[in-house]
């Protein structure tokens, strides 16, 4: 809990220090001189650089929330401090000052450029692919994972219906969600469509869902209108296979381990042990793990599974959101994609939506195909 006070300190302080370089620099534009009468007074511009910026700055947190606010006011003050320093180091080589504020110019083109990219890159889904070869492996088997739906954030039930349609047109074998389908603020109604729309899906060994953190909720029930029990029950009205850490056997050859989410423990409750949870399984046998938090690589390579499939981490999102999560240990383990310890292969998704911040600036949302063969 330290650990999130202290990213949220360094947000609001780097928030606050934003606001007023922005100011600073707004002011040097030249459109800038008709708020001074005097045509001397840079204190008077400033003044109206910083009523400018904060204007804007409310307007965003009116359309698109203060958080998300804050990230394009980051993410201007970081482009504009780089377009800054460029154009001063070409000044100072051509030893000759630009008649207009060109950095300015730039700092705004580009940082419209970057947020309409994150933008995109986080409300359309692409496809990533990943092959697993393995001696344990038999028939051929097609998983398509997906996690952090979050339903109702970036798109609601009827978005998450054309998700579907597309996740069958893979030909899936078998879909494994791994956590967080639905959110803090999804509503019954969402709800309710959004686990009928999985109900659709037709594939060979059937749909199974591991719990992440945000799907039993972390306020009252009454806050979005249903409970954990109420969504295990809409899920299995519609054949999805809930497991909280139990196991079921797939063509007498792939296991499906899904785990109890790690949050578990941190609301007062339990999870099982790796180790514990695989003891009784016949190790000959490709096991696939679903754990929604990537936060326990070690025990689970110790406990010799296969195939571990996480998400949560919504790919680092955007710089430098993946360098904190990393320099504070927000996940012990990977941020995204795909890694290998001892005879484990392990892969984070960065999911198809996201639960508060509408950019993503160093991934993109996506499916994941898994194909698994035998060597």
């Amino acid at each position: 809990m330290l650990m999130w006070y202290v990213i949220l300190g360094i947000v609001i302080i780097s928030a606050g220090a934003g606001l007023i370089y922005l100011s600073d620099r707004v002011a040097r534009f030249g459109f800038m001189k008709m708020f001074d009468r005097n045509g001397n007074n840079a204190q008077c511009r400033k003044t109206a650089g910083f009523v400018l910026i904060l204007l804007i700055f409310a307007a965003l947190s009116l359309t698109i929330n203060l958080v998300n606010a804050v990230v394009c006011l980051l993410h201007f003050v970081c482009i504009w401090l780089l377009c800054d320093l460029v154009f001063y180091l070409v000044g100072h080589f051509r030893r000759q000052s630009f008649k207009y504020y060109y950095a300015g110019i730039a700092a705004i083109l580009l940082s419209c450029a970057a947020l309409g990219l994150g933008w995109y890159l986080n409300h359309h889904v692409w496809t990533t692919s990943y092959t697993v070869v393995s001696e344990k492996a038999g028939q051929k088997l097609r998983i398509v994972q997906f996690a952090d739906s979050h339903i109702g954030t970036t798109f609601g039930s009827k978005g998450f219906e054309r998700h579907v349609r597309k996740i069958q047109e893979l030909n899936p074998d078998i879909v494994l969600i791994v956590g967080d389908f639905v959110d803090d603020g999804t509503t019954r109604e969402e709800m309710v469509s959004a686990c009928r729309s999985l109900g659709t899906l037709k594939t060979k060994y059937g749909v199974y869902f591991a719990f992440g953190n945000h799907d039993k909720g972390y306020h009252a029930p009454e806050v979005r209108g249903f409970t954990g029990n109420e969504l295990i029950a809409e899920l299995e009205k519609n054949n999805i296979r809930v497991l909280q850490d139990k196991t079921v056997l797939i063509d007498n050859t792939y296991y499906v381990v899904g785990r109890r989410d790690f949050s578990e423990i941190q609301r007062g409750g339990f999870r099982a042990d790796m180790e514990e949870l695989v003891s009784g399984l016949d190790k000959n046998k490709f096991i696939i793990v679903m754990d929604h938090q990537p936060n326990d690589y070690e025990k689970e390579a110790k406990a010799r599974v296969d195939l571990v499939l996480s998400g949560h981490t919504h790919g680092g999102q955007m710089i430098p959101l993946v360098q904190l999560i990393r320099w504070f240990h927000i996940v012990d383990d990977n941020v995204y994609g795909y890694e290998r310890r001892e005879n484990t292969d392990f892969i984070v998704t960065s999911g198809i939506s996201d639960w508060a911040l509408q950019f993503k600036t160093v991934c993109w949302s996506e499916y994941v195909i898994i194909d698994i063969s035998g060597s």
